[in-house]
């Protein structure tokens, strides 16, 4: 395979991928910086040899930590909607500890530990009001601290994703597109000459001379007189 062959069947990824690691830069150039910050809530029984009803209600509570039932009472202390703590604080849990991680996220790294703790401290308000009836209670463990650098964009991982993104769209395209016959491949590239017209050869001749034949008839005249004398 030559290389123009070559090139013409690898051009989308060739174009492709550059092009996907340019945006995938670009994106993290101009898109506005998100921090997070962690608060962290333990999850404590009453009653002694009870760890694991603390880890599965530990589990319960994190699934809680972004109901609007826990959120509006954060919403005095960061100044935000509950609809925007929604997207902005979720919460996690770990499958053998009885630890609830809380995440907030904001632009600004004070905006994401503000709201963080707010949550924190209403999921902690609202479980301890039935404690009597669960058997334990939430405790914070630590309070969030405020970044120092930004959770999103990350530039590498921006244009780690565009280049990925990039060769993807190039294999689809290369996929799509029909394969050239081989006989067009192994075609010179060059103007082919034309060929010289081959003249056909003349076919031998069957006439009999003219001489020759009037000899001919003469003999056969002179032979008919002596065969009918020799008759009678």
């Amino acid at each position: 395979m030559s290389v123009l062959s070559r090139a013409r069947r690898w051009w989308p990824i060739a174009v492709a991928v550059p092009l996907g690691a340019v945006a995938g830069a670009g994106y993290a150039v101009v898109s506005h910086p998100s921090y997070a910050a962690n608060s962290y809530v333990v999850v404590v029984p009453q009653g002694p040899g009870e760890s694991a009803t603390a880890v599965n209600f530990a589990q319960a509570y994190g699934r809680l930590a972004g109901q609007p039932q826990v959120l509006v009472g954060a919403v005095g202390e960061t100044g935000r909607s509950v609809t925007q703590l929604e997207q902005e604080v979720r919460g996690t849990t770990s499958p053998d500890a009885p630890v609830i991680e809380i995440t907030g996220t904001g632009r600004r790294a004070t905006d994401a530990a503000r709201a963080a703790d707010a949550v924190a401290k209403s999921l902690i308000a609202f479980a301890n009001t039935s404690s009597k009836e669960t058997g334990v209670r939430l405790v914070q463990l630590a309070t969030a601290a405020e970044p120092d650098r930004p959770a999103t964009p990350s530039a590498a991982l921006d244009t780690a994703v565009g280049t990925a993104g990039g060769l993807l769209l190039g294999a689809l395209v290369m996929m799509t597109r029909r394969p050239r016959p081989a006989a067009e491949e192994a075609a010179p590239a060059g103007p082919v000459e034309p060929t010289e017209p081959v003249e056909p050869t003349p076919a031998p001749s069957l006439d009999v001379p003219k001489g020759r034949s009037e000899e001919g008839e003469k003999k056969a005249a002179g032979k008919e007189p002596q065969q009918a004398g020799s008759r009678r």
